[in-house]
């Protein structure tokens, strides 16, 4: 019989053989095959659910128990662990480092970049740790004062052990201290080099797209003037098809001419429809009209440049420049000197279109309308002029030259010099003339078909640019007598605290827009006219010197005078909303939406820029000053979307960005 308290006991292992051992293959096969038999009868559907409904019961209690916290708490107090760390000791750290490592392609370890640092990672890492930064002494936990004295202790005398252990520790802590500051200048030195590198790369792909928008802006440039080419044949076609319709529906048939005979008219010595035909003594001659074209896009490279960057510089002239306008930025300028020459610009390419002709004196004051131009000059005319009909290629002109010239570009040579153009390429442009002024025209502005001129006679008239004939006529004198029968403390022509100057126009400036009319005089007035009556609507008084320039907005009206100063008015309450003051009288302005830039008797242009309230100079004088050089004085400025043109009293026409 067995002994009862040896019945638990396991068996002898030695007692089997290696066939019918539980250690052995088949002995392990055979219990996995009993436990698997086992769980499957335990856990497999039946198809009487109570007759295994204890095991369910069982795992769902037991499910619930594990939800628990506290019980989850417990098994993780008895195992002396957390869910982390249970989770990190499944593997060791070598295989840890070596599953760390398998992810890392062979190529990037065998080409590993040199870097020039003389510090670690480790290093960099414990550099810019937060204990040592800035943030981190403001979050570091404050310790209590007791804590603080406590760690002090008393100090140990001097030349004891304890004393030089101290200063040791302090020494290795502060040159601790210093090695990681070190790291960090040479980490934020290695930052500030990738950072320039990377600008670099970002300005060299910067200047490649501005090239790549400058030709993209050049290819659009000479489609939308090919456009403009057969837009205008369409229209000569049209006319050309509209004048054969009438002439067939004027010319009698032979039906027609047979019943006359028959009927016994005899003609007389002229017939009635000869004297039909010719002009009246009241008739004016046929005028083209104006036809405005207007571009259908608008370049914008210039607005990728640094303000004050010259984008050209052109000699336009050989004398001082009287009058200048373009139409757009890189589009068709106008400039007029002292030389009786109007020449005709191509900004886009910086070539001379052509030179008009007709003026028999020097032109003063001039106005670029999308294509329509009027100019003004000392022979008291007007002319208006077209300037789509130019011959002008800018892709290759043969306009007066053998069509085998291929290798010709819109007027220049091959040796890139510029040249003068034919001298009919302009032939086509003029429109026509207006004449009834007394005297030298000195401003004008045209706006739609209404445009408005002043005279050295003292006058101002309106024209009707749709008949080309003058319909209405403004006495500054008058004027100026009227105000002072209205105010008995004025004179009848106010006198200013400067001397005159004899130089100076009489009608400086002025701007028209629909029926008001603005108008700056020598006298140093500003008077806003109504057209409609012919009548002064508000004189604005401020000025000590002759006006010489002025524009208007919605609200604000700019004025620029020789009193060395530039005043900008309230339109609503005729008062001054800001002044500004110059070293020199001032010649010409203009402003667009963010600055108002002028010309003030130096070589620079003075900016300013309504943004920022900020002044500033562009033009040649800045670069050239650090060359000891001295360019000419800016007579004449004009600025669109920051893309400003200058003259000068040498001639020269100067580009910017502003």
């Amino acid at each position: 019989m067995a002994d009862p308290g040896h019945h638990n006991d396991f068996p002898d292992v030695s007692s089997f053989d290696d066939e019918s051992s539980v250690i052995s293959t088949r002995g392990l096969e055979a219990f996995g095959r009993k436990v698997t038999t086992t769980a499957s009868h335990l856990m497999a559907p039946r198809s009487d659910p109570t007759s295994n409904s204890h095991y369910h019961s069982a795992l769902s209690e037991m499910h619930r128990q594990l939800q628990k916290p506290a019980v989850q708490r417990s098994v993780l107090s008895m195992a002396r662990t957390t869910p982390t760390d249970l989770v990190r000791s499944r593997l060791s750290t070598k295989e840890i480092q070596s599953r760390a490592l398998a992810y890392v392609p062979d190529e990037l370890l065998r080409n590993i970049p040199e870097v020039e640092n003389t510090y670690s990672l480790f290093q960099g890492f414990q550099a810019s740790f937060p204990e040592f930064t800035d943030e981190g002494k403001k979050h570091r936990r404050r310790v209590s004062r007791g804590r603080k004295l406590l760690d002090e202790g008393p100090t140990p005398p001097a030349g004891t052990p304890e004393a030089v252990n101290k200063l040791k520790k302090e020494k290795a802590s502060m040159t601790h201290q210093l090695e990681m500051l070190g790291i960090r200048k040479n980490m934020a030195s290695s930052e500030i080099r990738e950072i320039d590198a990377k600008m670099e790369n970002l300005a060299g792909m910067r200047r490649i797209l501005l090239e790549r928008l400058a030709n993209l802006e050049k290819d659009e440039a000479l489609l939308e003037h090919d456009i403009i080419e057969i837009e205008g044949k369409l229209e000569e076609a049209q006319a050309l098809m509209e004048e054969a319709e009438s002439v067939a529906l004027r010319t009698p048939t032979k039906s027609e001419d047979d019943q006359a005979s028959e009927k016994g008219d005899t003609p007389g010595f002229m017939s009635q429809s000869i004297y039909e035909k010719l002009p009246s003594a009241n008739s004016t001659p046929s005028k083209r009209k104006p036809r405005s074209i207007r571009r259908k896009s608008m370049p914008i490279l210039h607005e990728h440049f640094e303000p004050g960057t010259m984008i050209r510089s052109m000699r336009a002239h050989h004398d001082n420049i009287t009058a200048l306008d373009f139409d757009a930025p890189f589009g068709l300028m106008v400039s007029a000197a002292m030389d009786d020459s109007v020449r005709v610009w191509d900004l886009n390419a910086g070539r001379c279109i052509g030179v008009l002709e007709g003026h028999t004196a020097s032109v003063r004051t001039l106005q670029v309308e999308d294509n329509i131009l009027a100019t003004g000059s000392m022979d008291a005319t007007i002319r208006l002029w077209d300037l789509s009909r130019a011959h002008y290629d800018p892709q290759g002109s043969r306009f007066g030259k053998d069509d085998e010239d291929e290798d010709a570009i819109a007027f220049e040579n091959p040796d890139d010099q510029p040249v003068d153009p034919p001298a009919g390429s302009m032939a086509d442009c003029p429109l026509f003339t207006l004449e009834a002024h007394l005297d030298e025209i000195t401003a004008l502005h045209f706006r739609g078909d209404v445009l408005v001129s002043g005279s050295a006679d003292k006058t101002l008239r309106q024209w009707d640019l749709e008949k080309g004939r003058c319909v209405q006529t403004l006495d500054v004198m008058w004027a100026a007598a009227q105000a002072s029968a209205l105010s008995a403390s004025d004179s009848t022509w106010r006198q200013m605290t400067r001397a005159a100057d004899m130089s100076a126009h009489f009608v400086g400036a002025l701007q028209v827009f629909e029926s008001a009319l603005a108008c700056g005089t020598a006298d140093g007035m500003v008077r806003l006219w109504d057209l409609r009556s012919g009548q002064v609507h508000r004189s604005l008084v401020g000025h000590t010197g002759p006006v010489t320039c002025l524009q208007f907005d919605n609200v604000h009206l700019v004025t620029g005078s020789l009193d060395r100063s530039i005043r900008i008015w309230d339109l609503r309450t005729g008062s001054i909303y800001d002044a500004y003051a110059y070293d020199n009288p001032i010649t010409s302005m203009m402003f667009d939406a963010r600055r108002i830039v002028c010309a003030a008797g130096e070589d620079v242009v003075k900016v300013y820029d309504k943004v920022e309230g900020r002044h500033w100079d562009c033009g040649a004088g800045i670069a050239e000053a650090e060359e000891a050089k001295a360019p000419a004085i800016v007579e004449r400025v004009r600025v669109r979307d920051g893309y400003l043109v200058e003259g000068r009293r040498d001639g020269v026409v100067g580009v910017w960005t502003c």
